[in-house]
């Protein structure tokens, strides 16, 4: 297997870009590396916006504890669930995440669950909560993407366009190559190349954006809950457009349809929605009903 990658266009060639490193004799997956960074730094946000808001950072490291671990769930379940025939045959695989196969989807959906769940239990504001860790989700699925990178996966079609990424063929799955790929392989130096889109970039960049917007807006926001229909709503916004371009859509058993693509069709059109209508009603639902909930103040 070769293990180079190259953005000819740009002028940029990485000789050797290995999947693991090691570590006194361990091998530990650069895709685990830079989720657990991603993870860490999550917590680091989402404190940091509690202690600004006037919130207990300690509630959320409680919290957070709990949604990183049904998140990774979730995220295995749902790539699992539309991944079927790659693992029905050896069930013992569905446990290996060294290889990637998390869905953010399905971590984001388990995320929200969680919240919920401990709104409730422990009489909280939910979308106090959801606007406290947006930026936190947001930078997780920004930094996670690169994961993608390391691992030669979630890439798109081929293209010559200025951002093309090229690739041995021999270290990517067959699966994941289409005809139009294999039609403009380039051979050099007796190496198979594909030319495709570094969708894993677009969609880092398009979260990084987003991040920024966000980390602006956050002090003029009119009403709890606000900041995460904006994250949702601009986050299925660049997904609908990029999962077009991906390979390896995971699709609706009988249907054939990309499920990711239509989940953020769906999630652009009800949080748009849901943000003209509360922008004009958010006064009726700004107080909280304080025999119901208690904001997470900060205790000094």
């Amino acid at each position: 297997m070769h293990y180079d990658i190259s953005f000819p266009h740009l002028g940029i060639h990485l000789e050797h870009v290995g999947k693991t490193i090691s570590v006194f004799g361990f091998e530990i997956a650069y895709y685990g590396i830079i989720i657990g960074t991603a993870i860490l730094l999550g917590f680091v946000i989402a404190t940091s916006e509690a202690k600004r808001t006037g919130q207990d950072p300690e509630s959320y490291l409680d919290m957070g504890m709990f949604g990183v671990v049904f998140g990774i769930i979730g995220a295995r379940l749902y790539y699992v669930l539309f991944s079927w025939d790659m693992y029905k045959d050896n069930l013992l695989e569905i446990l290996n995440i060294r290889e990637g196969g998390l869905a953010i989807y399905g971590g984001v959906i388990a995320a929200v669950l969680t919240v919920i769940i401990a709104a409730k239990i422990k009489h909280l504001s939910a979308p106090q909560i959801f606007d406290t860790i947006a930026l936190a989700l947001l930078n997780g699925q920004m930094l996670g993407r690169w994961g993608n990178f390391f691992n030669r996966e979630a890439f798109g079609g081929y293209t010559d366009s200025l951002f093309a990424m090229r690739l041995p063929i021999d270290a990517v799955r067959s699966s994941d190559v289409t005809e139009q790929m294999r039609a403009h392989i380039q051979m050099i130096d007796g190496v198979e190349y594909i030319q495709v889109h570094p969708t894993f970039l677009y969609e880092s960049l398009w979260c990084c954006a987003l991040l920024i917007l966000l980390f602006a807006y956050r002090k003029h926001k009119k009403y709890e809950g606000e900041l995460f229909l904006l994250y949702m709503f601009g986050y299925g916004l660049g997904r609908a457009w990029i999962e077009g371009l991906r390979t390896d859509q995971l699709l609706l058993p009988g249907i054939g349809l990309p499920v990711s693509q239509l989940l953020a069709g769906v999630l652009v059109v009800t949080t748009g929605v849901l943000l003209v209508y509360l922008r004009k009603n958010h006064s009726r639902y700004s107080m909280l009903d304080k025999k119901k909930y208690r904001k997470i103040k900060f205790v000094k």
